[in-house]
């Protein structure tokens, strides 16, 4: 469990994340691309003070378009310089880095008659912001500190496939701890059987596609859990 002073720190990364994550659907325009909302994104995270990143030199993975289901590692990405126009889904995600303390926070945003909606009128983009949505708060509800990387991983997979639709990660894991070196993360996969309460914070970041659908969708959180065994979401 994490001390006080590594709540507050952490706390203070993920708090820049958050606040970039919820000023850029406002600057969005039909002209925008992968490139542009990276750029603008990091563009944020240097006025709050957090220009560095631990995902190689990914401070802003964007994904738009057809690429929207595109699993790949920030070591190999490249943002396309493609418009968005009218009508699109755009996933990000943000790590920003200080002092080896990491933020980790990702969102997907429905982009329709040439602006973000905060409520989508496109069904597909309904149900696949729905779903994670709810599943993060049923994972909430039932967690526990004894509970194993591989038993969540089970759990997340078991309730993708029955709400109807696929896991799209490329390692198949739904999360991973915070370290202060990317070769030490201990990753939601299956036959880790290492116990959640074991690490200080980890992600939950379920990265899916409705079965037969075209869009992918993200939605991701670092969670810990307190001195009374419940788990917090930073």
């Amino acid at each position: 469990m994490p001390s006080f002073d590594q709540i507050f720190h952490y706390r203070q990364v993920q708090d820049a994340a958050k606040s970039a994550m919820a000023r850029l659907p406002a600057l969005l325009t039909t002209d925008d691309s992968e490139q542009s909302i990276a750029q603008k994104a990091h563009d944020l995270l240097c006025q709050s003070g957090f220009p560095n990143t631990w995902y190689y030199d990914c401070p802003a993975l964007v994904l738009a378009g057809n690429r929207s289901c595109l699993s790949i590692s920030g070591k190999q990405y490249q943002a396309s310089s493609e418009k968005l126009g009218g009508k699109n889904l755009i996933s990000i995600d943000l790590s920003p880095e200080k002092d080896g303390i990491w933020g980790d926070y990702s969102r997907t945003f429905a982009f329709e008659f040439g602006s973000y909606v905060e409520q989508p009128k496109t069904l597909e983009y309904r149900n696949g912001l729905r779903f994670l949505a709810q599943l993060h708060e049923e994972m909430m509800q039932w967690l526990r500190p004894e509970v194993s990387f591989h038993q969540l991983f089970q759990w997340t997979n078991v309730r993708i496939r029955e709400s109807g639709f696929v896991n799209l990660d490329f390692r198949s894991n739904v999360g991973h701890s915070l370290e202060n070196q990317r070769e030490l993360r201990q990753f939601i996969q299956a036959n880790n059987h290492l116990a959640l309460s074991e690490v200080d914070f980890f992600s939950f970041e379920p990265f899916v596609r409705l079965k037969g659908g075209q869009w992918g969708f993200k939605h991701e959180d670092i969670f810990y859990f307190n001195q009374a065994g419940r788990l917090e979401c930073l």
